[in-house]
């Protein structure tokens, strides 16, 4: 059975690549150091039975052009960049497991939270043209944090905020009033999240219902001028609607780890001094890789197993 590794952080990890070599026998990996394009990963794949993919987008035409591929096996979470109606149309299984990277994603979130709300990252902007100014902003306690997406990762990020005792509010299209009255959080709509939290931090899938959901209009209810955060995916927010927001001073800054498209090349975005950039690296805390690659592995033994009958 071939097997194809595209995700750089599984094919430069010595321990993934040497416990997945004791299975298996033909396995390739990614040494280019970049994401593949769309003809690199068409001829990447062409004979393998099983990919392991990370960002990689899956869609019909490259299936059409992978004929030997049975089972794609996502290294992270997340599936909007595979088409999935054309893999079930393919017989394609598609192995992954949710809430993997969640600790890591949450930590880089908090970060980011402290960052901004403490003028850490303006402040070392500042210094670094000679420019000392005092200003060390506010607390978490002092703030009241909206939580969009209660998943894994959200509810991650409120545990972590517990010790800070900001207030927390939170909005999900599934209704975790439950949870949320256990947990000390405030389950809100995403209109009254929106125009009372002074930082917004999102983690949606990205998905039909969720693409620009933080558009120009939602900027426009955000009463308080807030942070906001996106560790989630690029595409959630409109990007050219942040930059107007920033520069108009609708909001206060931005972090962002995702980008509608990536590698990063928008320069008003990554060279202002109100948006913290960083290249996608919220989920790729070396535990965090270590685990989803093991969640790989695994899952393509159940699928060697449950195909050909053995180990």
């Amino acid at each position: 059975m071939k097997i194809a590794v595209t995700t750089i952080a599984f094919s430069a990890n010595d321990f993934l690549v040497n416990l997945i070599n004791k299975s298996f026998s033909s396995v390739k990996y990614n040494e280019k150091g970049k994401r593949l394009n769309s003809e690199e990963l068409i001829q990447f794949l062409s004979d393998a039975e099983v990919a392991i993919i990370g960002l990689d987008e899956i869609d019909t035409e490259i299936l059409k052009k992978l004929p030997n591929l049975k089972c794609i096996v996502k290294f992270g979470v997340g599936l909007n960049n595979i088409d999935l109606e054309a893999c079930k149309n393919r017989n394609i299984i598609i192995g992954w497991e949710g809430g993997v990277n969640r600790m890591a994603v949450a930590e880089i979130t908090l970060g980011f939270m402290i960052s901004l709300s403490r003028n850490i990252f303006s402040s070392s902007n500042k210094m670094s043209r000679g420019i000392w100014k005092k200003n060390g902003g506010k607390s978490l306690s002092e703030l009241t944090i909206g939580i969009i997406g209660l998943g894994n990762i959200g509810k991650e990020i409120a545990k972590l905020l517990k010790p800070f005792g900001a207030k927390i509010l939170a909005f999900d299209i599934i209704d975790y009033t439950e949870y949320c009255v256990s947990n000390n959080i405030h389950f809100v709509s995403k209109l009254y999240l929106l125009q009372h939290s002074d930082l917004i931090t999102i983690h949606t899938p990205l998905d039909h219902s969720t693409i620009n959901l933080i558009d120009k209009p939602a900027f426009n209810l955000m009463n308080k001028k807030p942070y906001i955060i996106n560790t989630a995916r690029g595409g959630i927010i409109d990007e050219n609607a942040l930059i107007e927001a920033v520069n108009s001073k609708k909001i206060k800054g931005a972090a962002l780890d995702v980008y509608k498209n990536e590698p990063l090349l928008n320069e008003s975005i990554y060279q202002s001094e109100k948006i913290i950039c960083t290249p996608h690296i919220s989920g790729n805390s070396y535990d965090a890789v270590i685990k989803m690659g093991i969640s790989s592995i695994n899952f393509v033994k159940k699928y060697y197993f449950e195909r050909h009958k053995k180990i």
